[in-house]
């Protein structure tokens, strides 16, 4: 068993996801302490470009494997290929994004090794040479710590944005192993038929400021001063459960247990009293402002600064003089 850590780098058409270089950035901070190396498995087609990309940004291997059935991610192939690696190399950890791939990978992964996986992690440290994850429980009103302590590889899946990206440093050198394919396209049950991609899609979980909307904004019409101040910062449109219900918004821009789990900058919530279902999507944002003119709403209680008062008042307000300070 080495010290290394392996780090999937998911990529859909040859754009990475942003908590792949989180994930090798994390693994660089903590190979530094180990001694280890840490090694990036890279897996699609026509994707070689993005190796260089994953050493700039701390790896010091690329595991390579561009081959057609690897074109599209799908399950089998991708864990058959990562499990069959890891049993190979016997890398201590194995890291992955948390995102809808990630999360259905790494499980996959640690059936078939027969370990375990912790998901969802917003922290990793070494104590006591174990790898401790803290990790979100009961809809985010408490964080648990955990391990895998006798099983390796131990894998952790790092939500989006909870890790700082590090800086790519293209003066940096690796090494690039090519390695073929765990299956055939025979071998692999499901198949990819096609993409459809939604009108106006929005990125939750990349956004580095998000603008939300509640049951206070009173219909879709509502949403106009939310978008404004949304487009004076650059930012993505959130929703809470009650307008995405109420057929105000699409369901893509829900933010909360059952929507998107998003860890921003910065987290503005307009009209939104705070249900602990929508808690446990954002309350991991650097800094919540929230506008409600209701005193008693429980977004208070998590918020680092508060307006009480009329969203339709406050909100223009706002984005006016934001417009003015920002030019």
């Amino acid at each position: 068993m080495s010290n290394d850590i392996f780090v999937w780098i998911e990529q859909f058409r040859g754009q990475p996801a942003g908590p792949s270089w989180e994930a090798i950035g994390t693994a660089r901070r903590l190979c530094q302490q180990t001694g280890g190396k840490v090694c990036a498995c890279l897996f699609g087609q026509g994707v070689a470009g993005l190796a260089q990309e994953a050493i700039a940004y701390g790896a010091d291997k690329v595991f390579l494997a561009d081959d057609a059935t690897l074109a599209d991610f799908r399950v089998e192939p991708y864990a058959a290929l990562l499990a069959g690696l890891a049993r190979e190399h016997q890398p201590a950890v194995i890291l992955l994004g948390a995102t809808t791939r990630g999360r259905d990978l790494g499980p996959a992964v640690a059936a078939d090794l027969e370990t375990g996986c912790v998901a969802d992690c917003t922290a990793l440290e070494f104590m006591d040479g174990q790898l401790v994850a803290t990790r979100p429980i009961y809809a985010g009103k408490l964080l648990c710590t955990c391990t895998v302590p006798e099983k390796r590889p131990a894998i952790f899946t790092t939500r989006a944005r909870a890790f700082p990206k590090p800086t790519p440093d293209a003066s940096r050198s690796g090494e690039v192993i090519t390695v073929p394919p765990a299956l055939s396209e025979e071998q692999i049950p499901s198949k990819v038929v096609g993409f459809q991609e939604s009108e106006g899609g929005v990125n939750l979980a990349d956004a580095a400021i998000i603008v939300s909307g509640g049951r206070g904004v009173g219909g879709p019409e509502g949403f106009a001063p939310v978008r404004e101040l949304a487009g004076v910062l650059k930012a993505a449109v959130g929703a809470s459960r009650a307008a995405v219900d109420a057929g105000w918004i699409p369901y893509e821009h829900q933010v909360g247990q059952t929507g998107k789990t998003v860890s921003p900058d910065l987290y503005i919530a307009c009209g939104i009293s705070g249900a602990i279902q929508h808690q446990a999507g954002m309350r991991t944002a650097k800094v919540i402002v929230a506008i409600n003119k209701d005193p008693e709403a429980p977004i208070f209680q998590l918020a680092h600064y508060g307006i009480v008062g009329d969203l339709f008042k406050v909100v223009p307000a706002l984005t006016a003089a934001l417009k003015e300070r920002l030019g």
